[in-house]
């Protein structure tokens, strides 16, 4: 029997997340109106189909049990609660829905990033879309994914983690909350540049850590590397001296651009975040020191 293909492009829990994404990097570049939330409002809320398959893509991902038992017993509720969702006016939704992004965005090109969790998007696109046509094997593997998923607890400690987890709150929520994020990290490194926000972007729009988020660091870190390497004649306390050169010294170390992992952990992008803070104040007091050289 074939295999029933996983469509990205109909995944409504994959539309919803490309338009978080979208939203997400529209505040990082400070843009007053965003077209991805507008479309989140109006398409993705709680009256409309689109909006309650959703919510099921999200119970499915998000809720935890400790046992098989109830794991079971809560995908056949969710699986109730997904036929009686009115069908004909889901697809046309879901039709409208990627009409407007596509009038809106580049689909293919925000489709192409990876998403970590799209195996298990893919398993509840199957289970709604084809459940009573999958095979054997194929139901086996697509069911037993959710449940080892349901059951298997997965603790918030990292950024990352945090933004998927944000996906069972409303759009409003999750946008207040990223936000919130950022202006954490703009309280601990000062008031973030261009280039800061451009990476926090970057790692935004790369959650799960794919090779894309991998190049972008081995591409900005000689930079900064040389940028810090440049300042250095101009410094001349001593101490402050020694500390810069070691600092130079170890930022392939600790910014990961010798690493050989395919993974890029969080640690490397709070280490670049700090170089690009100490760049930001090697600038600023050099700029200081002209000035004032200047007036005398």
């Amino acid at each position: 029997m074939q295999k029933n293909k996983h469509s990205k492009v109909r995944n409504t829990g994959l539309l919803f997340e490309i338009l978080l994404r979208q939203v997400t990097a529209d505040i990082l570049d400070k843009t007053a109106q965003t077209r991805a939330l507008d479309i989140i409002k109006e398409k993705f809320n709680k009256n409309t189909e689109l909006g309650k398959e959703l919510g099921l893509y999200n119970l499915l991902i998000n809720q935890k049990y400790k046992t098989d038992k109830k794991a079971d017993y809560f995908i056949s509720e969710v699986l109730k609660s997904y036929r009686k969702l009115n069908k004909t006016r889901l697809r046309r939704e879901k039709y409208n829905v990627i009409k407007e992004i596509k009038n809106n965005f580049n689909i293919h090109k925000i489709l192409s990033s990876k998403v970590e969790n799209y195996k298990l998007y893919a398993s509840v696109y199957k289970l709604f879309e084809y459940n009573d046509m999958l095979a054997p094997e194929e139901k086996t593997e697509t069911y037993f994914r959710l449940i080892e998923n349901i059951t298997t607890p997965t603790p918030i400690t990292r950024f990352s983690d945090i933004v998927k987890k944000t996906s069972s709150l409303n759009a409003d929520e999750r946008t207040l909350t990223y936000k919130i994020l950022l202006e954490k990290f703009n309280s601990k490194y000062s008031k973030l540049n261009k280039d800061q926000r451009g990476l926090i972007k970057e790692y935004i729009n790369n959650v799960s850590n794919t090779n894309g988020l991998k190049e972008y660091i081995e591409r900005i870190v000689p930079e900064v590397k040389r940028e810090l390497t440049s300042y250095f004649s101009n410094i001349t306390n001593k101490v402050v001296k020694i500390k810069l050169k070691e600092a130079i010294h170890s930022i392939d170390k600790f910014c990961g651009t010798k690493s050989k992992a395919a993974m890029v952990p969080d640690s490397t992008i709070i280490q670049t975040l700090r170089y690009m803070e100490l760049l930001k104040e090697l600038k600023k007091t050099c700029e200081k020191n002209s000035k004032n050289l200047l007036k005398n």
